[in-house]
């Protein structure tokens, strides 16, 4: 009775786990736009890596994680942290000010897009395909029509959003790739913890200089809570169950998180904040996960996809 209990749970545990890591991701998107309604976006996005930080530590020290050694790790992970964490995260949050949510989530999807040519060059391995490069070429075209629609029709302030999340793309793709080619002996937890913590700082300093003392914010129920759920949902039990799923589940089901995740961002910012996205947004949107779809499964080998799944920028930064 018990192993057929541990048999049941050990075939069911993994998909629970993917279908609450896609839930996750897809929801981190409408939890920064309501909590950008109260707090200003960049210590907004500076509190909730401190929290996470604090919370990935204290995980750190109870499983006694060694700390990195050597000066090249800790210059890795202060890199990779300004990378994935500080400007990632500033332009993120900056540009879903001006942006619906799931519009935000199409575009930050172009992760693996940039990340496929600098895998090329600095990953032993990661090849460029006449699939992988259509793949590449698909979604560029996407991000076109999209920053196009947005000009057209919702004005300056929406397309430089939309430019600031594909910069933001690019900055994360960096971070993880440099991740991947220097970085695959630190331990999972201390690799993010290392990275929110010093990522975070030039954020929360920024939020200072720039949108004042949080003292004075308007610190809102719905702020607090959408917060609360980024630090510690979205960044510290997405992380763990993230490398958690890795170790127990086929590659493809982990490389079909990105391309689900906007999907649900896209449904939550319609149906919970009545969010509207245009015919070119849509169309946009379609092409670069098509795109995206091309990059991750054109990889040919067994082991190219396993190189593969580590190119999505959830392993170091946790999170949306």
């Amino acid at each position: 009775m018990a192993r057929g209990v541990v048999s049941v749970a050990g075939k069911w545990l993994p998909l629970g786990a993917w279908i609450g890591l896609c839930l996750i991701w897809g929801s981190t998107w409408l939890a920064i736009k309501v909590g950008l309604r109260d707090l200003p976006p960049i210590t907004f996005a500076g509190i909730r890596f401190a929290i996470a930080a604090i919370l990935l530590f204290a995980i750190i020290a109870a499983q006694r994680l060694p700390l990195p050694r050597s000066a090249a790790d800790w210059r890795l992970l202060a890199w990779t942290g300004f990378l994935n964490i500080t400007a990632n995260y500033a332009l993120v949050f900056w540009g879903e000010q001006y942006l619906a949510s799931g519009l935000a989530a199409l575009l930050n999807a172009t992760i693996p897009l940039f990340g496929l040519p600098l895998a090329h060059r600095y990953v032993a391995g990661e090849q460029l395909t006449p699939t992988k490069v259509s793949g590449v070429l698909l979604g560029i075209a996407g991000v076109a029509i999209v920053c196009s629609a947005e000009l057209g029709g919702n004005g300056t302030h929406a397309f430089w959003a939309s430019v600031a999340i594909i910069v933001a793309s690019l900055a994360g793709a960096q971070g993880s790739v440099l991740v991947k080619a220097q970085g695959g002996h630190i331990e999972p937890a201390m690799l993010a913890g290392v990275q929110m913590a010093t990522g975070c700082l030039p954020l929360l300093a920024g939020g200072m200089l720039l949108e004042g003392s949080p003292m004075g914010y308007h610190w809102t129920l719905r702020a607090v809570l959408a917060l609360v759920y980024l630090a510690v949902v979205g960044s510290v039990v997405a992380f763990l169950a993230y490398y958690w799923l890795i170790r127990h589940t086929e590659v493809t089901r982990v490389l079909l998180i990105p391309l689900v995740t906007p999907l649900i961002a896209v449904l939550l910012g319609v149906g919970l904040l009545g969010e509207a996205l245009s015919w070119g947004t849509l169309l946009g949107g379609s092409a670069i996960l098509i795109g995206v779809g091309l990059v991750v499964f054109g990889r040919g080998t067994k082991a190219a996809r396993s190189a593969g799944a580590s190119l999505d920028p959830r392993p170091s930064t946790a999170a949306r």
